[in-house]
């Protein structure tokens, strides 16, 4: 008979077998922090327009070569529970914002690593909290005095330049090189299905990857562009009506199973040849509505495809149900479950739908040339999907910035500008302090030097110095002097001047998430793990069906 053997007394009894049990200082909050360093160091050196690229290999085997922290995090499957609070924290910053979960990650970094310093010193997790919260309040204070611009209507020509210096700053951290014209295809997509009424929508921007040729062949296409060909043989309509189905283009079966007895062959040609007839009458009504397209969701059978033929109407097919309802946005129909003619409200117009062909890609292309289009497509064009793939999160990036323009229009100075003067002004304020607070005020101000820092390190300039330089102008009252990541000239600039602006939404969201997830993480004083439960794991090499993604 085997002997029972004692657990160790103490928190360990009360859990099962299998469970882990971490708590204080040592073991919670130091591995904590050293975790979410590790982390933020990670993403560090994808900061700014002359951040390196990581290649990351998710759990389907897909390759991505990208700087952009959002995509990182995302493919990523980080474990770790604190540094999943800073990745829920950057994710809330890409919803909110839809820019600069680089910012929100590094900075939480940042601060984690000045409160082990305070730690060590023998602050308390709480006074530092308070601290960080205090200087975050300055921060949130300062903030709006510090702005450079303001846009009081995006619509309006003569504050053009600032929404394009503001777009371009966006895109330039991605794309360095060739943000001007990628700035351009962004500003001309928005600005031509900028709402009179309504809030600007960034998923009315999309975007159409085809290989071939390079990125200064894209364009931008009012209206819809799809990767698919036509189905049967009309290849262009002008000044189309279009019909939008749900269903398949094709002889409607029964839903029950019927036995049909047939005695001759003149009944055996009758039965099909009313079936004939039964489509033909449907097509022709549609025909008769007007309809010069019809697009569906489901197959087009081969008799349809004559009868289609036969009444000069051309016919597409769409797999996705997204893409269909984004063209019924696009072209203002009403999709429709069955094959009846649609009426005068349920029609869509386009200026023009034709087939078209980039490289071996074969495209249709719904067209809207005036001014009520609410869709626009913008085609990139490029060498490999990977490079295709790092455009488009560029153009996400610029589309995001100029929608939180249209929200609020305030922008601030650049360049590592907005977080010196800020590091400056908080590391006043924190002098003022009575109490232990000042010190997580003060390691708070170090935190947002830290940006600067790795502008300079990944330009290959000496941080140090470059950091003396704009403390020394910032001390002097130059608030917009930022750091000059061109080889040529000075190492500081006026931010101003050269146009090198950030979004104020999120500096103010990415200084909340990042302060917030760093307090979070700090107030944990113990780590208890369940034992996991068992049985096999997933099979690997296949994304589950995600109908909720488009």
């Amino acid at each position: 008979m085997a002997l029972h053997v004692p657990k160790a007394p103490g928190f360990a009894q009360m859990l099962k077998d299998g469970a882990t049990h971490l708590s204080g200082l040592e073991e919670a909050v130091y591995r904590n922090i050293s975790a979410c360093k590790q982390f933020s160091d990670t993403v560090k050196t994808a900061y700014g327009p002359n951040g390196m690229n990581k290649i990351v290999i998710n759990h389907i085997d897909k390759i991505f070569i990208t700087n952009d922290a959002a995509t990182i995090v995302k493919e990523l499957d980080i474990e770790h529970p604190a540094a999943k609070i800073i990745v829920f924290a950057s994710e809330m910053q890409e919803q909110e914002v839809g820019d600069g979960t680089n910012f929100v990650i590094i900075f939480a970094g940042a601060l984690l690593e000045q409160a082990e310093h305070l730690l060590k010193m023998g602050l308390t997790p709480v006074e530092v909290c308070e601290g960080f919260q205090l200087a975050l309040e300055k921060t949130l204070e300062l903030l709006p005095t510090l702005t450079c611009h303001e846009i009081k209507d995006i619509k309006n020509n003569a504050e053009q330049l600032v929404i394009t210096q503001a777009v371009k700053s966006s895109i330039m951290s991605k794309q360095y090189g060739q943000e001007q014209f990628v700035t351009d295809l962004v500003l001309k997509a928005c600005t031509s299905i900028l709402p009179e009424k309504t809030t600007f929508n960034v998923d009315n921007v999309r975007v159409c990857k085809i290989l071939g040729s390079n990125l200064y062949n894209s364009t931008v296409v009012n209206g819809m562009v799809f990767k698919r060909t036509n189905e049967g043989d009309i290849t262009k309509q002008t000044d189309a009506k279009i019909a939008v189905y749900t269903c398949p283009i094709d002889i409607t079966t029964t839903e029950t199973k019927g036995t049909v007895l047939i005695k001759s062959a003149e009944e055996l040609q009758n039965f099909s040849r009313g079936e004939e007839m039964v489509l033909e009458e449907q097509i022709k009504a549609i025909a008769d509505a007007g309809v010069t397209v019809i697009v569906a969701g489901g197959k087009f059978g081969d008799m349809a495809l004559h009868y289609l033929n036969k009444y000069k109407i051309m016919g597409v097919r769409l797999m996705s149900k997204f893409d269909l309802r984004r063209l019924c946005k696009s072209v203002s129909a009403t999709a429709l479950p069955r094959l009846t003619p649609p009426n005068k409200e349920e029609l869509g117009y386009a200026d023009c739908v034709y087939v078209d062909e980039l490289g071996d890609t074969s495209l249709v292309v719904f067209r809207l040339d005036g001014k009520d289009s609410r869709m626009s497509t913008i085609v990139v064009r490029g060498a490999t999907d990977n490079y295709m793939d790092d455009i488009e999160r560029a153009i996400d990036d610029g589309v995001n910035t100029f929608k939180g323009i249209s929200r609020d229009g305030k922008l601030l100075p650049g360049a590592g500008a907005i977080e010196m003067e800020l590091a400056y002004q908080v590391g006043l304020y924190a002098d003022t302090l009575p109490g232990l607070e000042q010190y997580g005020a003060k390691r708070f101000a170090v935190a947002l030097e830290g940006f600067v820092k790795i502008l300079a390190d990944n330009t290959g300039v000496k941080s140090n110095e470059t950091l003396a330089e704009l403390y020394s102008q910032h001390s002097k009252g130059n608030k917009n002097a930022g750091f000059n990541i061109e080889p040529k000239g000075s190492s500081l600039i006026d931010v101003t001047k050269v146009g090198i602006v950030d979004s104020y939404l999120s500096k103010f969201w990415g200084l909340q998430y990042a302060t917030q997830a760093a307090c979070t993480i700090l107030k944990v004083d113990q780590i208890i793990m369940a034992k996991r439960a068992g049985g096999p794991k997933a099979p690997g090499g296949r994304a589950p069906d995600n109908d909720d993604d488009a």
